[in-house]
């Protein structure tokens, strides 16, 4: 039987088809079953966003969170009037908001495609390329190094171990002169 996700869970749930015989997945075997623990798969293409906190790791906070007092400020001494600082005050936050809202209206899905792909190479590109080659220069390294290893321990541990035990009889004495 499928399980329903709890409330708090985002995503939709999806479990493996069950054949009269089994599956990999979920066998009608009792004693396979039991050694296969069912976990739950949820699709990320359809979990639920949020409209409300659009940025809930925090990713612009310091770059473009800038407000009218950012931009513009008169110090003590230098102030305008009353009616024109208002107005500047709600030039600058309207026009923010909706050339911001324009652009996004005309450039968003475009560049999100953009972004989709090129991070889709990028993931491509990690998972099939950068990590199985960086695995496979340590597995070769690891025979380098134990070579290198047996060869610095043969040829140099004895010339250090010579060295060291012919300056070891050197005593140094330090005196303080006034």
């Amino acid at each position: 039987p499928a399980h329903s996700p709890s409330p708090s869970l985002q995503g939709v749930l999806y479990t493996a088809p069950i054949r009269e015989q089994g599956n990999i997945y979920k066998p009608n075997n009792k004693m396979m079953a039991d050694e296969l623990s069912e976990k739950p798969v949820y699709d990320v293409h359809t979990k639920e966003i949020d409209l409300v906190n659009r940025d809930p790791k925090h990713l612009n906070d310091d770059v473009v969170k800038i407000d009218f007092e950012d931009v513009i400020a008169e110090p003590e001494g230098t102030h305008s009037f009353d009616g024109i600082w208002k107005a500047s005050f709600t030039t600058f936050t309207v026009t923010k908001y909706w050339f911001y809202r324009l652009l996004s209206a005309i450039f968003g899905i475009p560049m999100a495609l953009i972004w989709g792909i090129y991070f889709a190479i990028l993931s491509f590109l990690h998972i099939w390329a950068v990590v199985p080659c960086i695995r496979s220069y340590l597995i070769e390294i690891q025979c380098i190094s134990r070579v290198y290893s047996i060869c610095i321990h043969t040829f140099c541990d004895p010339l250090f171990e010579a060295i060291g035990k012919m300056f070891s009889s050197i005593r140094a004495t330090v005196q303080k002169e006034i």
